[in-house]
């Protein structure tokens, strides 16, 4: 969803449910998105990691199946690892993500879904602050000569990452936006992450509203008899924990009516 339309959000779509099999390459994509025309958004929401490459070969059938089915991209999601412990590692995904803001711009979206990078065990507040800053900065410097603006996301964890989010805490993500102050950073706001960060999904909106561009509507649920606690629990562990639930929107957790009552003043 891209916020701060003149008259309402335009709403697109995004295959979380098929997200493990279109990164394999066992679900073509190029269907999913012809078929997507029938799910009543204005666009889709495409990820890196559905592509197979990010030559002609690979981008230009996407682009034409967009094109033909009327659809329009609303935004790049885009998972960079700032905070890796090693240096080169680290520069390398600035570089990945200067591909990703390219791909954006191919694709027709001028925005393109950022992270800070993952807590490994060890990292200090100071250090992951540190890697952060200068990653999103670096990337942010090529961001504003392509005009595509990049949407840090109050995250929990990319589905294909062994641990949460550097910036899931609230206080470290407001901090990192202090820190980067430039109108080509702005916020990917996902309620249901803020709740599983432990903090409440509607102040938080409160404090970023100035700064959201796009947002998830997503709303999340857990297994019966978990708690958040147990996602703390499941670090280390590849993905999602298994006891955090995707759910319809506005069945979940999410309080959307208050929510939406922000969004529209």
């Amino acid at each position: 969803m891209i916020a701060g339309a003149a008259s309402r959000p335009r709403v697109s779509v995004f295959p979380k449910c098929y997200f493990d099999r279109l990164c394999r390459g066992e679900m073509d994509y190029v269907q999913w998105i012809r078929s997507a025309a029938a799910l009543g958004g204005e666009g889709i929401e495409h990820y890196d990691g559905f592509f197979r490459s990010f030559d002609a070969a690979g981008v230009d059938p996407v682009v034409e199946a967009m094109a033909e089915t009327g659809q329009a991209t609303s935004m790049l999601c885009f998972s960079p690892d700032f905070t890796h412990d090693d240096a080169d590692e680290r520069a390398r995904q600035v570089e990945r993500q200067r591909r990703a803001i390219d791909l954006a711009v191919t694709l027709g979206t001028r925005y393109c879904r950022t992270l800070s990078g993952q807590k490994r065990p060890g990292l200090t507040r100071q250090e992951g602050m540190a890697r952060t800053v200068d990653g999103l900065r670096r990337s942010i410097e090529y961001a504003e000569r392509r005009g595509v603006v990049l949407c840090l996301e109050n995250h929990y964890k990319d589905g294909t990452w062994r641990y949460p989010e550097f910036a899931q805490p609230e206080d470290i993500f407001l901090e990192i936006l202090d820190r980067v102050d430039s109108p080509y950073l702005g916020v990917q706001y996902d309620p249901s992450n803020a709740l599983v960060g432990g903090y409440d999904p509607v102040r938080f909106l409160g404090r970023v509203m100035a700064r959201v561009v796009t947002m998830h509507a997503s709303d999340r649920y857990l297994t019966e008899g978990a708690a958040l606690e147990d996602l703390r629990q499941a670090d280390g562990t590849l993905g999602y924990a298994a006891q955090l639930k995707h759910g319809e929107t506005g069945k979940g957790l999410i309080d959307y009516d208050a929510i939406f009552r922000i969004l529209a003043d």
